[in-house]
This record gives C-alpha cells, sequence and structure tokens, in this order.
C-alpha cells in the first residue's frame, strides 16, 4: 500500500507561517505541536544536533484522514534562494478555491504577494481556468485556481 501523507515547508517561523496557511487557506492544526531532537533526529536528517519545532496542517477538502502540510523550523538554518516557477525542485502548492480574486487579496492581506497575474483562459477539455500564483510571507509559491468544467 502506499498512501500519501504530508508535505514539509521548512519556515524561518514556524507560528507565523501556520497562522498564514489557517487563516487564508482554512488549514487545520493537528496537535501535538512537535518540538523534536536527538540521536535519532540526528540520524535521519545527518545534521548533528537538530533541533526542529512545528506543528501539521490538516489540508481541507480531504476531512479528517486527510494529507497534511507540515510546517518545521530548525534550530539552525541556511539561507534560501529565492524560488521562481522554474527553479528545479518542488516548486508549489496549489488551492483550488471559489474566487481567486478574494483568495489573492486575502493573501496579500496576510503578508503575502503577487508572482505574475491573474489570468483566464479556456483549456480544452478542461474547462475555463482561472489562476495565479502568489506566495505566503515566507516567499513560498502558492497557486490558487478555480476550474469551471466544460458544459457547466
Amino acid at each position: 500500500m502506499i498512501k500519501y501523507r504530508h508535505t514539509n515547508l521548512v519556515a524561518k517561523d514556524w507560528k507565523r507561517l501556520s497562522d498564514f496557511y489557517q487563516k487564508v487557506f482554512n488549514c487545520v492544526p493537528v496537535p501535538p505541536e512537535r518540538d523534536l531532537l536527538g540521536e535519532w533526529l540526528d540520524r535521519i536528517t545527518d545534521l548533528p544536533e537538530s533541533h526542529i519545532k512545528g506543528m501539521h496542517l490538516r489540508l481541507p477538502g480531504f476531512g479528517n484522514n486527510g494529507p497534511t502540510l507540515e510546517i518545521f523550523q530548525y534550530n539552525s538554518m541556511p539561507i534560501h534562494p529565492l524560488v521562481k516557477p522554474n527553479t528545479p525542485g518542488f516548486s508549489h502548492i496549489a488551492f483550488e478555491v471559489e474566487n481567486v480574486t478574494e483568495v489573492a487579496n486575502s493573501v496579500f492581506s496576510h503578508g503575502g504577494k503577487a508572482v505574475g497575474e491573474l489570468v483566464i483562459r479556456e483549456v480544452p477539455g478542461v474547462g475555463r481556468l482561472t489562476v495565479q500564483y502568489v506566495t505566503d510571507p515566507e516567499d513560498n509559491i502558492i497557486e490558487i485556481q478555480k476550474i469551471e468544467p466544460e458544459n457547466s
């Protein structure tokens, strides 16, 4: 059996970033808060004397057993380069929403910013796509989208 469990997001300020995802995207905390350290963690991460604090947030739309966004902050972290939509590796997470403009404005009022412009276009075989790339307060890219199926 294979089952998707979570995505980890390393934060400069895990409490602030957790608050952002709760307020803007209705993510729900999954207790307990994590305060992890020890030889076992050093072995997993290959980082001597690592210490992690943070929490899991249940992503919306999947019920009580759905996947989570794991927001962790390490005791020591290098400076992260600015990520663009075409940077190799994980680029963004995406949320389907009812109103892209409304959610984008919520992102902006909670410390995020626009990456590009809001775009509306027809996608053959899919429908009308309204989409915008934004960032959270720590510059992680988020895609917010609404798809109106063809013939709806």
